[in-house]
């Protein structure tokens, strides 16, 4: 009977593994890169960075650590013994004190001065601190990769006539490159914002259980300059020019609020873009990349679903809604803290960045590998021009002579017979019918002179170089080093 436990317990592991539940945004989505920012290893490794920093500080500026305790810290730095602290936890209910226990035991030496005058949130949210800022970098990197993509899109067809659509309605010509650059503009928008949030971002520091600076103020016998000096040396020491003047046990949770404010914005513009790139697949202008084995429908075998823009718009969604949890969280902070931002934030904060993270790995993907179908786009482009010229037409027509009310009641009529022509399925003979008729004075060759698409795109070949020359280039510059940065798809 005891040889049988071994298997009974096997057939138990298997069991819960196969009914373990897997996250979509790390199995199918996220990049490496953003998982481990936001893995177990790299918290917990953050952790005792930050033990280390205030220990080097602490010691410098006149406690008494030996820098044999602080080696020894760093020699522990890696190795994190997980086990360890998870049975600690089951006992004490409180992560921080497992973790404290837990590397005590690796640094006996050290373990008197771990943790020494901190408070939970010393390590809990300066790691969430670091571990943002980390993480904008890659949205900065991937943002800035996308913006390049369109760029030269958007250069590549400055001067390509294409059928405009308000209210998804035919409207003037525009041209395939200058509509790229109301996505570009949408990001650079996002980009000024990623750049200011990240530039002003301060980490919490050591501000004891109140914010008040009260036990470090007993360890350095109310020396303020030194307890003030402390801060600054772990913001430094960090990789941060400094610290939040005020806080209470926690930095203010608007700090969330604004980074992920930046992602939903993200995240917003990349939905307008995949929704239009489905719009223009509809119209088959347009398309996503599609493989050669790749399946659009298990039923329909023909279909060329656009299922990469699906998927931003479906991330962009998540990304964008999980985006008014750290306003609540924020509002709800009872004077110096309540713990109840905890479990919401271990979960919001990750999430969102790995979404966004997933969803931009698609936009590089898309926007690097768009396919335009030029005859399609001209076939409609030519049977809406037609209606657009009418009015160069009647100008035209009343300079050699004809009666404009007269002329503009014929073009109306024309109008409302070709288009029940086109309702039908029929070809637009709006230009042969006005070229038919003697009262307008005009040749066939002397309209289609007038109907080149290129006479309807304004300024649109212009505006694609001054704003690629003016905004965009400045960007790319200044980031060139990000350039060139690859997304991979897992699905």
């Amino acid at each position: 009977m005891c040889r049988a436990f071994p298997a009974i317990f096997l057939i138990r592991e298997v069991r819960l593994l196969i009914y373990k539940y897997e996250n979509p945004l790390i199995e199918r989505y996220a990049s490496e890169e953003m998982i481990k920012i936001f893995s177990p290893q790299k918290k917990f490794e953050t952790w005792r960075k930050l033990w280390i920093a205030l220990a080097e500080a602490q010691k410098e500026l006149g406690l008494p650590i030996s820098q044999e305790q602080i080696d020894e810290m760093i020699a522990h730095q890696s190795d994190i013994n997980f086990e360890e602290a998870k049975e600690i936890e089951k006992d004490t209910r409180h992560d921080v004190m497992a973790h404290v226990l837990a590397y005590g035991k690796q640094c006996p030496k050290a373990k008197p001065i771990i943790h020494l005058g901190a408070t939970s949130a010393f390590v809990g949210d300066n790691t969430d601190i670091i571990l943002m800022k980390e993480a904008l970098l890659v949205i900065k990197k991937k943002l800035i990769n996308v913006i390049n993509n369109l760029k030269n899109f958007a250069l590549k067809y400055k001067d390509m006539p294409t059928l405009g659509f308000t209210h998804f309605q035919p409207a003037q010509l525009t041209t395939v490159g200058k509509r790229a650059c109301l996505w570009i503009q949408d990001l650079l928008m996002d980009l000024t914002e990623l750049e200011f949030q990240e530039s002003n971002l301060k980490i919490r520091g050591a501000k004891g259980t109140t914010g008040t600076q009260a036990s470090f103020m007993q360890l350095f016998d109310n020396d303020e300059e030194k307890v003030k000096k402390l801060d600054q040396l772990i913001a430094a020491k960090m990789g941060f020019q400094s610290t939040f003047p005020i806080t209470g046990q926690t930095y203010p949770r608007k700090l969330d609020s604004r980074i992920i404010q930046v992602l939903q914005s993200i995240a917003e513009s990349a939905h307008k873009f995949a929704s239009d790139i489905r719009l223009l697949s509809h119209l088959r202008e347009i398309e996503e990349p599609f493989e050669e084995k790749q399946i659009g429908s298990s039923a329909m075998a023909y279909k060329r679903n656009p299922m990469r823009c699906e998927r931003m718009a479906a991330l962009a969604r998540y990304v964008i809604i999980n985006g008014l949890n750290p306003y609540i969280t924020a509002g709800n902070q009872w004077l110096e803290r309540t713990l109840d931002d905890s479990a919401n934030r271990r979960i919001i904060i990750p999430e969102t960045f790995l979404a966004l993270d997933g969803l931009l790995n698609v936009y590089i993907n898309v926007s690097s590998n768009l396919v335009v179908n030029p005859k399609v786009i001209e076939k409609h482009v030519q049977d809406e021009l037609p209606f657009m010229a009418t009015e160069n037409i009647l100008m035209r027509a009343v300079k050699k002579g004809g009666d404009r009310q007269e002329l503009h009641e014929i073009i109306r009529k024309y109008s409302i017979e070709a288009a029940n022509r086109i309702k039908k399925g029929e070809s637009n003979n709006l230009i042969q019918k006005i070229a038919e008729n003697d009262k307008f004075k005009l040749t066939l060759e002397e309209i289609k002179e007038m109907l080149q698409p290129k006479n309807f795109i304004g300024r649109s070949v212009s505006q694609v170089e001054e704003f690629i020359e003016e905004y965009v280039n400045p960007k790319i510059e200044k980031y060139k080093k990000f350039i060139g940065e690859k997304a991979y798809l897992k699905v």
